[in-house]
This record gives structure tokens, C-alpha cells and sequence, in this order.
């Protein structure tokens, strides 16, 4: 049986201070090679500094980063050359077409002509850039200026992929469109380190996530198995005061989880149908409107955190 590959990422007691701000809080991590790993948190959780560390743009405070076995405060040349990267803001020449800023990017790596040549092609094709490759890049769309971004990251066919909140602002159907580039990415074998705080983007793209709050890992495991540790596989949530909220919960077994936030409560269990029963014993029969769902990721940041991803800072 082959001994497992090394991880792709470690850090150990990483922490990074910006004066008096803690961005980052005695951070341990690995990251399993050819999966897709994710860090999860709302804005202002550590996940963008973690990333500056991974890649040598930020020195850590304190502890140490690994990408590749090497230390990246040594050896921050070779790793970056290891990696593709694409951050938050788009960095493009806005007054060059999309192809020339790939070929642009494939000299920046030293490649020759034919190689930039060929590796430009098939990332138009891989990306579905199409006709807009030879389009002035001011006048792209939000959604084709993130197509070409992550394109560039990959000019060098890197081992390790870095995307930090690839999809934020664009409109649904070119998310799913990135989404399809990512999991083929990750079924070639390259490794993904992603940043997020879309709870369904995390749940459909990660192998396994970290959950991030006030620049510490609060959770660390696969999607299921955080929901099956936490709380359970559905949910059922509806509004009520607390004098209701406190009736339904004390005809509820003591096991089952529950969180409220506002006036919101939910409950969860593997068959929630016996939630609506109890809902339903709670109003005398009558319907109170109610949403029953999968319970996901947001729900367990929820439980540990005591605080909605869209509250935090």
C-alpha cells in the first residue's frame, strides 16, 4: 500500500499581526495534496491573510509555513513558482486583449513561444473564453474578467492552485460555470486552496474545509462530517417569540440540537417530518409557515460561533 503524499500546505502556530490587529490566531493547518480544501469564514475571519502567508506576500508573526516541504520565508522563489494564484481583485491590463494578457503572463514565467502558444489555447477552450480572447479587456464582463484571471493563474500549470473568493459578484450561471473549471482541476490532480464564504460553494466544490472566526480555526473536517458531528442532516426553521420558541423545545427530546438567531428558530435532526408534528402540536393543528431543508455548513458555523457569517466583521 503507497504511503500517503506529505501535505501540500502545513502551517504550525501561525499568527500575524498588522499593529494592534490579530488578523491571524495561532493558525495550525494542512492541506491534503490533490484535493480541494477550503477555508471558510465571513470577511474579516483570517482566510485572505492565511493565503498571503501560503503564497511568501505576508510574513507570518509568528510560526512557520510549509508549501512543498520548503519554508516559504526561505524559499519563497521556488514555491511561487510552484503555485497559480488568482486574488480577490482582478489584476489585468485592462488595454491589452485577453490573449495577451496570457501570453503576457507566460513570458513572465520564462516559457518559450510555442509552449505560451499551446498552453493559451487550451486554457481558452478549458475556460470557454472563445471569441472574447481577442477582445480588448475593459470591454469584457465582470464574469469573462474572472474567466481570464483564473486563466492566468494557471499559465504555469501549477501544482497548487490558490483562489481567493474566486466567485463573489458574479451572477449565478458563470459561479456554476467556475465551478465546473475547478472540479476539473481537482479531478487532474492539481491541489485547490479556496476561499469562501458561500456555505453552497463550499459544500459542493471542498473535499474538506476549515472554518474560520477572528482569525482562528474554529472546525476542521469534510462538509458531512461537520454537520453530522455538530448537529444533524435536516433542519426545520420557522418564526416565533421566545415564550413559543421555549413550548416547542420542551417538547422536544434534550438531544436535539437547536439554534436561534433573532426571532428565528431552528431545530435539527437526521428525519426532520417529526419536527412538523411538534410544530403543528405547538400551533393546535393549525399550519405556521416553515422551511424544512438539508442542514449545512452556515448552520454549523452558526452553532460554534454563535454568529451568522454575514455578522462578523
Amino acid at each position: 500500500m503507497p504511503e500517503p503524499k506529505p501535505p501540500v500546505v502545513s502551517m504550525r502556530g501561525v499568527s500575524k499581526s498588522y499593529g494592534r490587529s490579530l488578523a491571524v490566531d495561532g493558525l495550525d493547518l494542512d492541506v491534503p495534496a490533490g484535493q480541494c480544501f477550503g477555508l471558510l469564514g465571513p470577511n474579516g475571519a483570517g482566510k485572505t491573510t492565511t493565503l498571503r502567508m501560503i503564497y511568501g506576500a505576508a510574513r507570518p508573526s509568528a510560526g512557520t509555513v510549509a508549501v512543498f516541504g520548503r519554508d516559504v520565508a526561505r524559499h519563497g522563489r521556488a514555491v511561487r513558482a510552484q503555485l497559480g494564484v488568482t486574488l480577490q481583485d482582478n489584476v489585468l491590463i485592462e488595454t491589452a486583449t485577453a490573449r495577451e494578457n496570457m501570453e503576457i503572463f507566460g513570458r513572465h514565467y520564462l516559457l518559450d513561444a510555442e509552449t505560451i502558444a499551446r498552453r493559451v489555447g487550451t486554457l481558452v477552450e478549458f475556460l470557454q473564453l472563445g471569441a472574447h480572447a481577442d477582445m480588448i479587456v475593459r470591454r469584457l464582463s465582470g464574469g469573462f474578467k474572472r474567466r481570464l484571471a483564473v486563466a492566468l493563474s494557471l499559465m504555469n500549470m501549477p501544482e497548487l492552485l490558490i483562489l481567493d473568493e474566486p466567485t463573489t459578484g458574479l451572477d449565478p450561471n458563470v459561479r456554476q460555470g467556475l465551478w465546473s473549471r475547478i472540479r476539473a482541476l481537482r479531478a487532474a490532480g492539481t491541489t485547490v486552496l479556496i476561499t469562501t464564504h458561500y456555505m453552497d460553494e463550499a459544500e459542493r466544490l471542498c473535499d474538506r474545509v476549515v472554518i474560520m472566526t477572528r482569525g482562528r480555526a474554529i472546525a476542521d473536517d469534510a462538509p458531512a462530517a461537520l454537520i453530522a458531528a455538530h448537529l444533524a442532516r435536516e433542519a426545520i426553521e420557522f418564526d416565533c417569540d421566545e415564550a413559543e420558541g421555549e413550548r416547542f423545545l420542551a417538547g422536544l427530546d434534550d438531544a436535539v440540537p437547536h439554534l436561534r438567531t433573532g426571532d428565528r428558530l431552528m431545530a435539527f435532526a437526521d428525519d426532520a417530518g417529526w419536527l412538523q408534528e411538534a410544530l403543528r402540536a405547538l400551533d393546535g393543528g393549525d399550519r405556521r409557515p416553515f422551511v424544512l431543508r438539508p442542514a449545512n455548513l452556515e448552520d454549523v458555523f452558526l452553532s460554534l460561533s454563535g454568529t451568522r457569517l454575514d455578522e462578523e466583521g
